[in-house]
């Protein structure tokens, strides 16, 4: 009869130690997460041909995103040159240009650094004098 009171403890102090550790490891406040998710628009002569939202670590640049989602080429002072095979032509004036959230920026993609949300809109067209 001991015996068997023994062990009804000892199997009410496991629960309860089980049931303690269930209850803290819910109220540990989750780790943040080191990823960002950013969309990225291709645009040829202000005409959309592709969209995709990729995940990239936080403070990265835009020619991480950019990278994540096609096949790019890097010409000259850090200019973007051709995306998917879509290549700029310096005869005919036409170049890759980008905008962050609607903004032009004064940066090169290897550069500028994109943040959770942003929407970079990269278009294909002849540049105006």
């Amino acid at each position: 009869m001991k015996m068997m009171k023994w062990i009804a403890g000892l199997v009410t102090v496991f629960l309860a130690f089980l049931f303690l550790n269930g209850i803290k490891g819910n109220n540990t406040p989750a780790q943040a997460s080191n990823n960002i998710k950013v969309t990225y628009t291709l645009k040829k002569n202000n005409k959309q041909f592709a969209n995709k939202k990729v995940t990239v670590k936080d403070n990265a640049t835009v020619l991480n995103g950019l990278k994540k989602g096609w096949k790019v080429k890097i010409a000259d002072k850090d200019m973007v040159s051709s995306i998917d095979g879509h290549s700029q032509n310096n005869k005919k004036q036409i170049y890759w240009t980008y905008t962050i959230n609607g903004k032009s920026s004064n940066k090169s993609v290897m550069q500028q650094h994109v943040k959770n949300n942003d929407h970079v809109v990269f278009n294909l067209s002849k540049m105006s004098n």
